[in-house]
């Protein structure tokens, strides 16, 4: 039994470093739309004035459905293309490791949603939690993806610890523009995705194409 389970993860991380010049290639495309995605809802929420805990839950987490909804189509279609199976030993690993942090930032969504906070540092909060464990959950992924996911994952830690610093040192007077959290989710992490697919398209080497 321990025998199999060995076999199996070798066979498992022998497929990821053959892979590893082809996934990153199919992230390019993945992470381009979720940032054009991003850009785009976070337009729309400043336009629809969303600012309370309670609506800005219930649409970015609407927004991440489609965004997920999106990687999966991109995802399934380039597996169709290469006649391999969708839900591969690999892409199991991928949804394990990511499963625990996306959980937390379903229940901190759901949190803000029932307790619906008005005031900006409050509603604040909710995008850098969210940051927060995206960044854990691209860590985690990255083990088991090209070696730059991982520095994609601690782009979002940080920017969420630093985010968490400035709202507990600093108190926010009025509303200004920027501290719309419709202006730092589309921001960050539609600007962050959009990055990210901008530099693995024109960083791909020749050689990567399979």
């Amino acid at each position: 039994m321990q025998t199999d389970w060995a076999s199996e993860n070798l066979q498992v991380i022998r497929t990821l470093m053959e892979r590893s010049a082809v996934y990153r290639r199919a992230l390019a495309p993945v992470m381009g739309l979720a940032g054009a995605t991003g850009i785009a809802a976070g337009v729309l929420g400043v336009v629809l004035g969303y600012k309370t805990s309670r609506p800005l839950a219930a649409y970015w987490a609407a927004v991440a459905l489609v965004c997920l909804a999106e990687a999966f189509l991109l995802i399934r279609r380039q597996a169709a293309r290469k006649l391999e199976p969708f839900w591969s030993p690999p892409t199991r690993r991928v949804a394990q490791a990511v499963a625990p942090a996306f959980f937390m930032g379903l229940v901190v969504g759901i949190f803000f949603f029932v307790i619906n906070l008005h005031d900006t540092d409050g509603v604040l909060a909710l995008p850098v939690l969210w940051m927060a464990f995206y960044g854990l959950a691209m860590h985690a992924a990255g083990f088991f993806m090209p070696r730059g996911f991982r520095l994609f994952g601690w782009v979002f830690i940080l920017c969420a610890a630093a985010s968490l610093g400035c709202l507990l040192s600093f108190d926010i007077p009025g509303d200004p523009a920027w501290a719309n959290p419709n202006i730092v989710m589309g921001a960050l992490f539609g600007g962050g995705h959009a990055a990210y697919g901008i530099y693995l398209h024109f960083t791909e080497k020749p050689g990567d194409v399979a």
